[in-house]
């Protein structure tokens, strides 16, 4: 099943792109829902319908939702929460401080992006669109299934053999406590699951995200830092649109409007010359009168902007692997053996980079992006001599560290 998600910074258009792209699908006879993540719930203006958790068919072959993260978090995760309250405070942490640590950060987020993976695994639709909230938010919300799967592991590693050893050694824990403690088991397993599940979706070469933007100055460089970004989390993105790019204006126009306009659309020209270097394709939606609104407007945006392309074609191959490791010397286990850890990051060599070593493990962080990437078993033995940005790569030299490398 083909997915795409839209986002861009809030204001930008990505909400009527993300409608547009899905009503032009299913006018070509293919079964397609667009949901949207977007607190702003403005899918259902765009396509001028009311919309709900559920979808519901706009037309024929067109279906629409708009998850409510709030609804999600007062129903599952409320149930979820207690259970995970249940494991502490039988593990002996404070009532209060219990009902503390399962207050997560960005759970509704994290709802939301599962209960889009339910629906694209429902199999009723040959593809679906996703309008994604804002492009901060965005990024968020695509690294949380990783970041939950850590803060899982770190708060109840091996939980399921540590629960039972917990119930055994347990003064007064009798046969009733059983089920509570098995009910608490089974609601991390679940978990867990979904967090797979979701990281499997979003790295599945059949998911693929699309950057909307205006042409302005400040965007090359934040689009720059964006797809830094979302190549750390192993994310692909397979274009980007500029939208309401001005036309140019005509020689007959004169006056204090003709000088804004050939002044403006210079300064997008200039704009979009830059965004075209890019590694990546580069659609043009041109700005319209009015905000198009409704299936036919909708359409007829899509049919500029994709014109006889399917909108459904991913346009970028699909990305390199985000590690990759290769001897530089030596040969086996000698000690005299280099090795280089190359961590592709497109955009990365205009903006800042950080990286620290901890343990068995490589933090990055750039763009206001972090992420903490498990380094290749050969190279846990090793220790780190240097680092460069070669282009759109980041290249970490190792050699064999004399303590542990035989070990």
């Amino acid at each position: 099943m083909r997915v795409v998600l839209f986002t861009g910074k809030g204001g930008v258009g990505k909400t009527t792109l993300a409608a547009a792209t899905a009503a032009s699908l299913a006018r070509s006879g293919r079964k397609v829902l667009v949901v949207s993540t977007d607190p702003a719930h403005s899918l259902g203006d765009a396509l001028e319908v009311e919309l709900g958790g559920e979808p519901v068919e706009v037309e024929a072959g067109l279906y629409a939702a708009h998850v409510d993260a709030r609804a999600l978090l007062d129903g599952a995760w409320s149930r979820l929460q207690g259970h995970l309250g249940t494991l502490l405070a039988g593990a002996g942490v404070d009532e209060l401080v219990a009902d503390e640590l399962t207050v997560l950060p960005g759970v509704d987020d994290l709802l939301a992006l599962g209960e889009v993976r339910r629906l694209v695994e429902s199999g009723l639709w040959e593809v679906v669109v996703v309008d994604c909230g804002p492009t901060a938010e965005t990024l968020r919300l695509l690294g949380l299934p990783e970041a939950f799967t850590a803060y899982l592991e770190r708060l109840f590693p091996a939980h399921r053999r540590a629960v039972r050893g917990l119930l055994t050694g347990l003064a007064g824990a009798g046969r009733d406590a059983q089920p509570a403690w098995d009910r608490a088991v089974d609601a991390l397993d679940a978990l867990a699951e979904q967090l797979r599940g979701l990281r499997e979706l979003l790295a599945d070469p059949d998911t693929s995200i699309r950057l909307v933007l205006t042409p302005e100055r400040v965007v090359v460089a934040e689009t720059r830092r964006t797809l830094t970004a979302l190549a750390l989390h192993g994310l692909r993105v397979d274009g980007l649109v500029a939208n309401r790019v001005l036309p140019e204006a005509p020689a007959s126009l004169r006056g204090p409007a003709g000088r804004w306009l050939r002044e403006r659309h210079a300064e997008q020209k200039a704009v979009l010359a830059e965004l075209d270097a890019l590694p990546l394709p580069l659609r043009i939606a041109e700005h319209t009168a009015t905000e198009p609104t409704g299936l036919p407007a909708l359409r007829e945006l899509a049919g500029v902007l994709y014109e006889a392309d399917d909108p459904a074609a991913a346009t970028q191959d699909a990305a390199p692997p985000l590690l990759q490791v290769r001897r530089t010397a030596g040969s086996g286990t000698s000690p005299d053996s280099a090795f280089e850890l190359v961590v592709a990051l497109p955009g990365a060599a205009r903006g800042q980079l950080d990286i620290t070593r901890i343990d068995d493990d490589l933090a990055i962080t750039t763009g206001g992006t972090r992420r903490v990437l498990a380094l290749p078993s050969v190279l846990r033995r090793c220790t780190a001599t240097g680092a460069h940005l070669d282009g759109d790569d980041l290249r970490v030299a190792f050699v064999p560290d004399p303590a542990v490398w035989l070990r």
